[in-house]
């Protein structure tokens, strides 16, 4: 039943709930993501029924977050503004690979913002599309600037945090990465929300297998397993399965790596998500190049190369390239192995360390099986200097080559040298896995 109580800023209860239903579904979000401490869904819940009639300080906040007036709420005395850009479109347009439609719809939402935290979405969003074109540094700034306009964009936005924990993990930030998953993994588990539990779980496991920390990547997996009981969505499963998978493939374990790869793909092949199918491919693709199979490899890049391709994602592509130079270069068609691969390398600049020294490893290694032993160890040496972030096999793999070449040339004193620091990152890389 609805209070009888007269209060002087609301008409009446049912009035005030039924346009704050109605500002809440134009905004396009649920009663959870409106809640905040103090403030529950359910509490929410019942005053949209007129149950409860919120307090003046309730209705200045959900004024702000809805982006309607006061008046509006209170007494209905202005028509419901017209729906701004919502998130939803610019993030629609970023997935098509329209970056400047997304754009355009962020700096709208900039331009007609009236609060810092309307400000803070938009800045949010030019974030997100400067990550997409893999301008690392702009997308940085776009989020630091809008994490300090409203320090609980991440509570309200989960989306918002998952791109800021992506931006920093291609920044080889894996520190700061981490710890944005972890804290909002940590609020995902104290709400209640198993999805986001496991969402920002596999993220922060993915985080760890990017600083090489696999114990600490099992650990946060193992927490996600645990909550998918709870969790029917096939998108959030088939992430958690992706997460499996890299881990896997990091550990050199291949057949557990392919398994997990596989039924990521089946859940994705079930929805409309034709990117993510088109990067399950890839990933794959990738995992078959380990096995030794390579005409399996080549088929998987070829499905997957149109919608890579359309996404219009530097990083991606660029990664992209790197599984295609590597089918070339065990297909023995060294030439187009080395063009794709430097490709790849004029790509991958300014992006993640790790993929840009694969990209040099790759292009190094052409030119040794085309006997431009100099030019290789200009590359191989530039590869290690990515590298070097964190021990991987990759990087053990680039000094092994080095050495290798400063043989082929009789320098022994440089062959002895690099075969010592491959050997000081294989321990350290031994050392994580045994963490296991």
């Amino acid at each position: 039943m609805a209070p009888r109580q007269k209060l002087s800023y609301v008409d009446d209860a049912v009035s005030v709930g039924r346009r704050l239903r109605a500002a809440r579904e134009q905004a396009g979000i649920s009663q959870r993501a409106l809640s905040f401490p103090g403030c529950t869904a359910a509490y929410i819940s019942r005053i949209e029924n007129g149950e409860r009639i919120p307090s003046l300080q309730l209705l200045r906040e959900f004024a702000s977050r809805l982006n309607v007036g006061e008046q509006y709420l209170a007494y209905g005395r202005d028509e419901l503004p017209v729906p701004r850009t919502t998130p939803t479109e610019a993030r629609v347009a970023i997935r098509m690979g329209d970056f400047e439609t997304a754009r355009e719809l962020a700096t709208a939402s900039l331009d007609s913002a009236h609060t810092d935290a309307d400000r803070a979405a938009a800045f949010s969003l030019l974030g997100e599309v400067a990550l997409a074109e893999g301008e690392i540094n702009a997308s940085r700034a776009a989020f630091e600037r809008a994490a300090v306009l409203d320090p609980a964009l991440e509570e309200r936005d989960p989306r918002a945090a998952e791109s800021l924990g992506r931006m920093y993990a291609r920044a080889s930030d894996y520190e700061s990465s981490a710890a944005v998953f972890a804290r909002n993994r940590d609020r995902a588990i104290g709400g209640g929300d198993p999805i986001n539990e496991v969402r920002f779980g596999s993220l922060l496991a993915n985080a760890h297998i990017d600083a090489g920390n696999f114990g600490a990547a099992e650990e946060a997996l193992a927490g996600a397993i645990a909550a998918s009981e709870a969790v029917a969505d096939p998108l959030t499963m088939a992430r958690m399965f992706w997460s499996q998978s890299r881990l896997h493939s990091h550990q050199q374990d291949a057949a557990n790596a392919a398994r997990y790869a596989q039924r990521a793909l089946e859940l994705l092949e079930a929805s409309d998500q034709y990117y993510d199918i088109a990067r399950c491919h890839q990933l794959l693709a990738h995992i078959e190049i380990e096995r030794g199979n390579n005409e399996l490899a080549a088929d998987l890049l070829d499905r997957a190369a149109p919608t890579i391709a359309a996404s219009g994602r530097r990083f991606e592509l660029a990664s992209f390239r790197i599984e295609q130079a590597r089918v070339l270069l065990k297909a023995n068609r060294r030439e187009e192995a080395g063009a794709v691969a430097m490709q790849a390398s004029a790509e991958m600049a300014g992006q993640s360390a790790v993929d840009s020294g694969r990209s040099y490893a790759l292009l190094a290694s052409v030119f040794a099986e085309l006997a431009d032993d100099e030019r290789a160890i200009e590359l191989y040496e530039l590869a290690i200097e990515h590298l070097q972030a964190t021990p991987n096999r990759w990087l053990v793999d680039a000094y092994s080559k080095l050495a290798e070449l400063h043989e082929r040339r009789g320098d022994q004193e440089a062959m002895i040298e690099a075969l010592k620091r491959g050997m000081s990152v294989q321990r350290q890389a031994d050392r994580l896995l045994a963490e296991r």
